[in-house]
């Protein structure tokens, strides 16, 4: 067990130790794991933050070189194999165990980015010479990259813009989106990248960034654009994706971002003439944003339609693929499967209390104020 933030001991697993620098022979601190959290919430504690009586099992550590091995029994990797791990339904058993021995441990703490100090969530695989460093400092910008405390005043100095590099192709109100080219911010889009893996555990890092568009969503005042969030999507997506990542920075989250940029791909989507989705897998709150988005859009639709509607009118209203709009439906209890067809059943009461239930619809896009041209006819 571990006191946590809240004052209340939690069970915890205990994943490594270090030693205190410059301290005494058995001064160590242990990053821990709540079992009832997400790994988002791991960290490094004190061992007077442990209960020690509450220890069940003695697992045998050996110590070498500041690496701690733990044995594991078969019964542990049994249960491994079997259990449901959120946002990595595509790994097997032991690409599973590799990723999280590989990210089990966060190497930065805490980052600063603008006027924000965030704690960061996991493991992202920084270069070598940031491995004992915990708290990073980002330029706002992301054009000169991340830097030390004692090299701030230099990076802020060299760094010159007030916005992001690329494209402003949407300006409502004090809400901006640019759109960068990977290919032509290659510095840009791989800060992104190594940013977003501190808060993003299922995603993989992309080195190669010339392959993606990305959409970065910022505030506006009179000292700049300041990025609240982003998602990317490849150039070229034959798979139909129409979104690869997608991130709302922690300072800025419940405030309807996460739902505007999803809402932001799929007037993209329509620009393009397609249909769209995110690319798999989702993590636990991106599912959860997709799905009130999807609700809310086919809610609205069904309540204000007169008559029958098909799937793949939806689809063609929406630019959401067949596939999540039947999944969505399906888990709304609106559509049954007769004589060998989907049919919707969409009872007045029924959506008005699935529409309570789904919450207010979150910040709107304005299409009128959205200037672009998709991507394959820039060329």
């Amino acid at each position: 067990m571990c006191r946590w933030r809240d004052g209340k001991y939690h069970p915890v697993k205990v994943i490594e130790r270090r030693k205190f620098p410059c301290s005494g022979v058995n001064d160590y601190e242990y990053y821990v794991h709540y079992t009832e959290f997400n790994r988002r919430l791991d960290e490094w504690v004190k061992l007077e933050q442990l209960d020690l009586n509450s220890v069940e099992t003695v697992v045998d550590e050996k110590v070498e070189d500041k690496v701690t091995s733990l044995k594991m029994t078969r019964h542990q990797k049994r249960k491994i194999d079997e259990t449901h791990v959120e946002g990595h339904e595509e790994l097997d058993a032991a690409s599973l165990r590799e990723h999280e021995e590989f990210t089990k441990v966060k190497n930065i703490a805490t980052i600063e980015l603008g006027r924000y100090e965030i704690e960061t969530w996991y493991f992202s695989p920084f270069p070598p010479e940031y491995n004992d460093c915990s708290k990073l400092f980002f330029c706002e910008f992301l054009s000169v990259g991340m830097f030390y405390p004692f090299q701030l005043k230099h990076a802020v100095r060299k760094c010159d813009l007030k916005h992001p590099p690329g494209d402003e192709i949407y300006r409502s109100g004090t809400l901006s989106m640019f759109e960068v080219d990977g290919k032509k911010n290659k510095v840009y889009g791989q800060n992104l990248c190594y940013l977003a893996k501190l808060f993003l555990d299922h995603k993989t890092l992309y080195y190669d960034v010339d392959l993606f568009l990305f959409y970065v969503l910022c505030e506006c005042d009179d000292r700049g654009c300041h990025m609240v969030g982003y998602f990317s999507k490849e150039k070229h997506s034959e798979e139909s994706y129409n979104l690869a990542c997608i991130l709302t920075l922690p300072p800025y989250q419940r405030k309807g971002y996460g739902k505007f940029l999803i809402a932001f791909s799929y007037e993209l989507s329509k620009k393009e003439g397609k249909v769209g989705t995110p690319e798999r897998p989702l993590s636990d709150l991106g599912m959860l944003s997709y799905r009130g988005y999807w609700t809310r859009v086919l809610l609205d639709i069904l309540k204000k339609h007169k008559g029958n509607i098909s799937i793949k009118e939806l689809s063609d209203m929406t630019a959401i693929k067949a596939e999540d709009i039947l999944s969505t439906l399906q888990g709304l209890e609106l559509i049954q499967y007769r004589k060998g067809q989907h049919v919707i059943c969409a009872d007045p009461k029924v959506l008005d209390r699935h529409l309570k239930a789904a919450g207010r619809g979150g910040l709107e896009v304005d299409v009128s104020k959205l200037i672009w041209t998709p991507y394959k006819e820039q060329n």
